[in-house]
């Protein structure tokens, strides 16, 4: 889906509806690329490391060498990911996010485009590629401004009925490959399986 495999330096946007498996999809990616070598930290906004962690032993992923992290304040993670210097960083979700720069609320059209802002900046500037988790709004769009999907590289859409097993990843757009690519995907008990 994403063309041919993780760009460096670039930045990606998964969106979905809450719930739809996002989450899962971008941890069991993370325990991938981090068990082929690539430094990986999944960060979390939503969830506790502990609950990411049960959701990585459900999954079977706990021999991966990711690193997690639980937090919300954009400075802090910056601060680590300076010193960390992954290869790659999940951001779940954007929403969360905050700078306290911006005299707003987390998850606002303001934190939104700041936080996506600095999380692309230093994505270019440092080589690595960061995946930022988007929710969706009713409408079907990505939820806060619509800046954000012009900003990253890549812009993926997962979807599919919470009902149903089968889930969909779809490109709508790619800088670094096809815009028309998808993954379809069925939820398991053991994860999402293509």
């Amino acid at each position: 889906v994403l063309g041919g495999g993780l760009v460096p330096a670039s930045a990606i946007l998964v969106g979905g509806d809450p719930g739809i498996g996002k989450s899962t999809l971008l941890l069991q990616a993370a325990a991938q690329f981090a068990r082929q070598g690539l430094k990986t930290i999944y960060v979390s906004g939503e969830e506790a490391s502990a609950q990411v962690r049960m959701r990585a032993h459900r999954l079977g992923l706990t021999d991966a060498p990711v690193q997690l992290a639980a937090e919300t304040n954009l400075r802090n993670i910056l601060t680590t990911l300076e010193a960390e210097t992954p290869g790659l960083v999940i951001i779940d979700s954007i929403q969360t996010m905050w700078l306290d720069t911006v005299d707003s609320a987390p998850g606002s059209v303001s934190q939104v485009r700041a936080t996506a802002h600095e999380l692309t900046t230093f994505a270019k500037r440092k080589g690595v590629g960061v995946v930022l988790v988007g929710h969706v709004t009713k409408e079907g769009q990505i939820a806060g401004p619509r800046v954000v999907e012009h900003m990253v590289d890549t812009v993926l859409y997962f979807e599919g009925e919470r009902g149903h097993q089968f889930r969909i990843l779809r490109a709508v757009k790619n800088r670094f490959g096809a815009a028309n690519e998808i993954g379809v995907f069925a939820m398991t008990e053991e994860g999402l399986r293509v």
